[in-house]
């Protein structure tokens, strides 16, 4: 286990430094990493760096017993790949032995999306007769605005908002990008910032532009309960996630005449590929549509 730690430590210095991983991308890694280490352990095996492609379809093996999912095991094999290619590149070890493990079979699921009404629910749940409802209003409306993921949304500060244009700035790792917002996401941003924000605030010097009632910067699972809460309010049977939203602004551009390219700038997706698959689940809902209304379907 000391070789281990050793190993790990030097793991997650890499893909905090080399690979400018998100601190939940990191978090991901490491819980897997940690968990094969101890399973090793557990088992008598050989150490992270001695361990043998035998040793590491043993401990998939191990996981399918215990009920885990294809999409967990696959995540598993691909937090194993990233950690032995990065030591076989290092020269640390000289036959990688995540090279032959190949994945589960996934089903392919398309994200699930609310409809235009069902986001016209949720956003109206919020009362803006306290702090609280203002605040929450503000989050709804610029998350379904720009489409932009929880922890970008979070890690927003009031430097990042020109109200005045309508647009935000959001930034990821060293990349930044501008994206517009709609008239009543401004107005809701506005009335926040101005008269709810500072006095919510625990300190002055606070930057962050969503914070929490203790003035502090929201965290995602506060986020996450927020969202849950008003899901609940509405009545929506959904299981309607932060990312719902995420998914329901790119679908809904596209079904409104947006091209791919441009959807793919706001959402800040590397590859083309990503934001394509809500072509696929626009075109499914056309033809269910289809299906659902032609007299002869």
């Amino acid at each position: 286990m000391v070789l281990d730690s050793v190993s790990l430590a030097k793991f997650q210095d890499y893909l905090k430094n080399e690979r400018k991983s998100s601190e939940n991308t990191i978090a991901s890694y490491m819980r897997d990493m940690r968990q094969l280490s101890e399973y090793l352990d557990a088992h008598d095996r050989p150490n992270l760096i001695d361990a043998g492609e035998k040793d590491l379809n043993n401990y998939l093996d191990y996981l399918r017993r215990g009920g885990k999912s294809p999409a967990t095991i696959t995540r598993h094999i691909a937090t194993m790949k990233r950690f032995y290619t990065y030591f076989s590149a290092c020269g640390v070890i000289v036959q990688d032995p995540s090279a032959g493990l190949t994945g589960e079979k996934l089903e392919k699921k398309l994200p699930q999306i609310l409809t235009s009404k069902e986001v016209e629910l949720l956003l109206e749940q919020p009362e803006c007769t306290d702090a609280k409802g203002y605040r929450d209003r503000a989050m709804l409306e610029l998350l379904y605005a720009t489409g932009i993921r929880v922890t970008e949304l979070i890690s927003l500060n009031v430097s990042d908002v020109s109200l005045a244009v309508g647009v935000i700035r959001c930034r990821k790792n060293d990349k930044e990008r501008v994206i517009p917002l709609y008239p009543k996401a401004v107005k809701a941003l506005a009335e926040y910032m101005e008269f709810v924000r500072p006095q919510m605030l625990a300190s002055s010097d606070e930057q962050s532009l969503f914070v929490n009632l203790n003035g502090e910067r929201m965290t995602r699972q506060g986020f996450w309960k927020i969202v849950k809460t008003y899901q609940a309010k509405a009545h929506i049977e959904k299981d309607i996630t932060p990312h719902t939203l995420r998914h329901s602004f790119a679908a809904h551009l596209l079904e409104n005449g947006a091209d791919l390219r441009s959807i793919q700038e706001m959402l800040g997706h590397a590859d083309l590929s990503t934001t394509q698959i809500y072509a696929h689940l626009v075109k499914k809902q056309l033809k269910d549509v289809y299906n659902k209304a032609h007299p002869r379907a």
